[in-house]
């Protein structure tokens, strides 16, 4: 618990001393999340075991700082860069990508880890977050859809083989908003309680439009937006990177084969791992959802697939799809082969 803290809450003074001084902390939050993090996780191949099966009563108390940490930082953010904050140009681009990379590899992981908890208030705070993040029908989608339909075609946010990122993108994320919307529909007809997930959805986003033109007007809400943008854009990458051309089979009843450990991608690196909070533990989460992230369990490369690089540089080569093609195909074939 003490990495997943250190590594995943250093990036928080480092930010809001970057807005107060600008200058060189500006650009050691920036390098903390890209080449620190890489260095460390190439410099020292340690693969953090598998923890023992026990309670980890600080786990949710970690992931309650980093969501409150992330709704006091991202007004914060949204000052600092389209806000009269007096930085300079390049002080805001870099305050822009580094409160972005935050939110995108640690809040996103916080606010997912969040949204699969029962307590109401937990589950509520994950809403939260992705809610300032404009992508609060996550929360419906990705419990009620891609845990349900992951590997397969009826899950907008598994990727295909071949499937560019880019193209990737805006089906993800329209097809996760109206399959969420209808999965929620469906289960208010069932039982209809309360206000509907997509009102408080779509209201928070107004709210945080809202709070954005109070703090900067017109550049405060481009800011607020452009964040949410990035951040979203991130987490979208890694449903992109983790689940690309796998797929699972249809039996002969004609249902899909269950959800098992060969239908994600997953990374063994060490300090990206805690940063994100196990993120890249992926194929573990599917298998149990509920389970808590110190506690998540490394597949062996035989079991399931692994990616060749660490989780975030994985996403970065991505971005480049011929790039991304020529590394993962062979590796996806092989998989197959072996599968």
């Amino acid at each position: 618990m003490i990495l997943f803290a250190v590594a995943a809450l250093a990036p928080v003074p480092l930010l809001a001393v970057g807005v107060g001084f600008g200058g060189a902390w500006v650009l050691a939050s920036v390098l903390y999340m890209t080449v620190l993090a890489f260095a460390l996780d190439q410099a020292i191949p340690h693969i953090a075991p598998d923890a023992p099966d026990a309670e980890f009563p600080g786990s949710d108390a970690l992931l309650v700082a980093i969501a409150l940490a992330h709704l006091a930082m991202m007004p914060l953010a949204v000052w600092a860069v389209g806000g009269v904050s007096g930085l300079s140009g390049w002080e805001r681009a870099g305050l822009f990508f580094g409160f972005g990379m935050f939110f995108g590899q640690v809040s996103n992981p916080t606010a997912h880890e969040l949204i699969h908890r029962g307590n109401r208030w937990l589950h509520t705070l994950g809403v939260a977050v992705y809610t300032t993040q404009l992508f609060g029908h996550h929360a419906s989608a990705h419990r009620h859809v891609h845990h349900r339909h992951a590997a397969s075609t009826l899950d907008p946010n598994t990727s295909r083989r071949g499937e560019s990122y880019y193209r990737f993108v805006p089906r993800a994320w329209i097809g996760s908003f109206r399959a969420g919307l209808a999965a929620e529909n469906a289960l208010r007809k069932k039982r209809a309680e309360g206000v509907h997930p997509y009102v408080v959805y779509c209201g928070g986003a107004a709210f945080c439009f809202a709070v954005a033109l109070w703090i900067g007007g017109i550049a405060g809400a481009a800011a607020w937006i452009g964040l949410a943008l990035y951040a979203t854009a991130q987490l979208l990458l890694s449903d992109y990177v983790q689940h690309y051309g796998l797929t699972r089979a249809r039996l002969e009843n004609g249902k899909m084969e269950p959800v098992s450990d060969r239908h994600s991608w997953n990374a063994p690196h060490w300090f990206t791992g805690a940063m994100m909070l196990n993120a890249a533990r992926h194929s573990d989460h599917h298998s149990h959802p509920s389970r808590p992230y110190p506690a998540l369990r490394l597949p062996g490369p035989d079991a399931a697939p692994w990616l060749p690089y660490s989780l975030p540089v994985s996403c970065g080569i991505a971005l480049v799809p011929s790039l991304w093609r020529r590394v993962m195909h062979p590796r996806l074939n092989r998989w197959r082969t072996l599968a």
